[in-house]
């Protein structure tokens, strides 16, 4: 038995026992995002008499723009911010505490000006007699000790358009500061200013309030200021996060503030965590139904794995969200998929009459670089759609991140300390399994050309699909829409409602509650429907005249165009960093033969998903990303046994060792991905309408991604003789 036996068990108990001191109780260590658990509503009005007529056109997107910066800088996760008719945003901020500070940071303009302070005595002394001479404006100093007043040129020296940085320090009394970064033309303008009036006061402005006015000792002349007025140091961080944002084009108020509740709806919520429980449940009975005892065995470190990522997930304050639950559907497939990789090598180690202990240490050895690679590539990709994605595309990667860790440690970690015991316990210890496939000899790159004229026709007539829809591919959150707002005289039963709009025409809408949960309202948001439906299906959930339409709106997209930048800009590098680590683990055509199979899995998927007339939402993004992420697992599970086939089968044809090699790794391959269909197929039949389209494109997916590994990536592999 390894030495360090005793170790490694303190350290799993150490870890499940502060991961579980960190979760409990879940529901105050775990955030939930607004798909989940609702949160707050602000409405905000636009005040475009302030802007000018040329310029209005897309002032209210570029507040929504702006507001979007500073609420991610806020740390509150997952915001949801869209427009509203021509000139309102509607903020949505899943479990904010401090509502006044939020309203603050959404609706602060942050417009800053310097501006010289006059000197001139006879023009100051008018001011005090209560008329600011003309170009002039007299204003006093915020939270000055003597309500000190200083006399200000109207026209600003400088703005903050050229302001780059903004960020808190402490003065030398200790008092919280804003210090300030010009860029290059803004430093220019700074250094000329303050080089031109060396001894006068130069004030610092922001909204109006003058919140400081130093005298100007010398030249500044490297782009450097700060702001000062007796600030707390949350005051100081707030103002610098706004500023960093930017300032708003045009000044904005709260007009209405509401608690809502989650855009999935109470309904959909529960079905998705009961089906999520049964994909879970069938796990748990597949693994000992087929592999007998060592089935308990992935179960009880499949358990740990749960436990160490919900764990991880208060660690870090995760926001788990409809995306962040998809990366914990791929992490515990890849929990699994690792058991079955390390089970069937045990089985045939066992096969060639090798001790228990062998058997053990064989079947581990030997399935460890196809785990470690089908986990880096997983890692590379995560990590890369968290350093390039935003909001949803983020919260997949920090959940999918922590499930990778957490299934790496329980399947090579946990299992393999409780094996140790056992063989040590028992020395002639019997690995018992059942098994589909007995040394299956399928010629499956025989039909490869006929494969590749099937991917090419069922691509083309999916992107045709596609292209011919246009707009229409896209739900409410990419294209915008139309708002409903309708009140309920009692409460409602949510998944009736539900069923009604879907019998009215409504494919791709969300349902949430809006107001206090004694209101009876609720919102609609759809891409396209007849707004007047909304009510035949009210008046056939509750009856005539026991509800009213009290609104109805033209929404903007809840995804901004940046947004949207981002996640293809992640999704891109992720095939990148795959390219790169799979070339350096095998070699550049394979590599590139498991890249094209992404590819194809990704555009073979959105076809169909076209061609089933659904649209792409945020929940279809992150299946999407999931697939990504599985679809690369069995293809290195194929290349590891051809690089290891490769080294025993010099002289073969390199076809024929491929050939073998998927034959050998089929078992692993039917078993894996159907231990993750089946939990995709418990979310689509039960986890209720608002899931169906995540769950249908997951299922989708993970079927062409099993095709891919075989007729796309091990196919190409064979044509591009990438075996020399």
């Amino acid at each position: 038995m390894d030495k360090n036996y005793k170790w490694k068990v303190l350290l799993i108990v150490g870890l499940v026992v502060f991961s579980l001191w960190k979760a409990y109780p879940p529901q105050q260590k775990i955030n939930l995002g607004l798909d989940l658990q609702g949160g707050v509503q602000l409405l905000l009005q636009v005040d475009m008499d302030k802007v000018p007529e040329e310029a209005r056109k897309d002032v209210t997107a570029r507040v929504a723009e702006i507001i979007r910066n500073r609420i991610d800088e806020f740390g509150v996760k997952e915001p949801d911010i869209t427009t509203q008719g021509k000139d309102q945003v509607v903020v949505k901020l899943p479990g904010v505490t401090d509502r006044e500070r939020a309203k603050e940071i959404a609706g602060k303009a942050a417009h800053l000006e310097f501006k010289i302070v006059s000197d001139d005595a006879a023009l100051v002394q008018k001011a005090e007699e209560g008329t600011a001479p003309e170009g002039f404006e007299y204003k006093k100093i915020k939270n000055s000790p003597n309500e000190e007043m200083v006399l200000l040129d109207v026209k600003p020296a400088l703005t903050g358009e050229h302001l780059t940085t903004a960020t808190v320090g402490f003065d030398q009394y200790g008092q919280a500061i804003v210090s300030l970064t010009l860029d290059r033309e803004g430093g220019k303008l700074f250094d000329k200013i303050t080089f031109q009036n060396i001894g006068k006061r130069l004030a610092i402005v922001l909204d109006g309030q003058v919140y400081s006015a130093p005298v100007i000792r010398d030249r500044i002349p490297n782009g450097k200021a700060q702001i000062s007025g007796n600030f707390k140091a949350a005051e100081a961080s707030d103002l610098a996060l706004v500023l960093r944002a930017g300032a708003l084009p045009a000044p904005v108020t709260v007009v209405e503030e509401r608690t809502i509740g989650p855009s999935l709806g109470k309904d959909s919520i529960e079905s998705g965590i009961r089906a999520s429980l049964y994909g879970i449940l069938f796990v748990m009975v597949f693994m000992p139904v087929y592999y007998l005892f060592c089935g308990w065995i992935a179960n009880l470190g499949l358990i740990v794995y749960m436990i160490v990522v919900v764990g991880g997930m208060a660690t870090f304050g995760s926001t788990l969200t409809l995306p962040g639950i998809a990366g914990f559907i791929l992490s515990v497939g890849m929990a699994v998929d690792t058991n079955i990789l390390i089970f069937e090598r045990m089985r045939e180690e066992a096969a060639t009459g090798k001790s228990a202990r062998a058997v053990v240490s064989a079947g581990y050895h030997r399935a460890f670089s196809a785990i470690i690679d089908s986990h880096a590539t997983t890692l590379i990709t995560s990590i890369l759609l968290f350093i390039f994605g935003t909001g949803p595309v983020q919260g997949f990667a920090v959940t999918l991140t922590i499930g990778i860790i957490a299934s790496f440690f329980s399947a090579l970690f946990v299992t393999r300390v409780i094996f140790d015991h056992l063989v040590k316990k028992n020395p002639d210890m019997k690995f018992k399994m059942l098994h589909i496939f007995h040394n299956p000899n399928i010629a499956f790159l025989k039909g490869r050309y006929w494969a590749y004229g099937f991917s090419v026709v069922c691509i083309g007539i999916g992107i045709a699909a596609f292209t011919m829809r246009g707009a229409h591919n896209y739900g409410v959150e990419f294209t915008g829409g139309t708002y409903v707002q309708v009140g309920f005289k009692t409460d409602v039963d949510q998944a009736k409602f539900r069923s009604e709009l879907e019998k009215q025409g409504f494919k791709a809408f969300t349902l949430q509650r809006f107001g206090d949960v004694n209101a009876h309202q609720y919102i609609i948001k759809m891409s396209e429907g007849n707004p007047a439906k909304v009510g035949i299906a009210a008046e056939a959930t509750v009856g005539k005249g026991a509800f009213e339409i009290a609104k109805v709106d033209q929404v903007g997209p809840s995804v901004s165009g940046s947004l949207r930048e981002k996640a293809f800009l992640a999704i891109f590098w992720s095939w990148v960093g795959i390219l790169v680590y799979l070339g350096w683990r095998y070699e550049w055509k394979l590599s590139l033969a498991a890249v094209a199979a992404l590819i194809h899995d990704t555009l073979f998927t959105c076809g169909f998903y076209a061609l089933s007339g659904r649209e792409i939402n945020l929940t279809t993004i992150a299946a999407i990303l999931t697939i990504i992420g599985y679809s690369v697992n069995d293809t290195i599970i194929t290349f590891d046994r051809v690089r290891d086939n490769v080294k025993l089968m010099r002289k073969t044809p390199f076809a024929e060792v491929v050939d073998l090699s998927i034959n050998q790794t089929l078992s692993r391959t039917v078993l894996t991905v159907s231990t993750v269909l089946m939990a995709a197929i418990a979310l689509f039949f039960f986890g209720g309408s608002a899931i169906a389209d995540f769950a249908f494109i997951l299922i989708i997916g993970f079927a062409v991604g099993t095709y891919s590994s075989v007729f796309v990536a091990s196919a190409l592999a064979v044509d591009w003789k990438a075996h020399k």
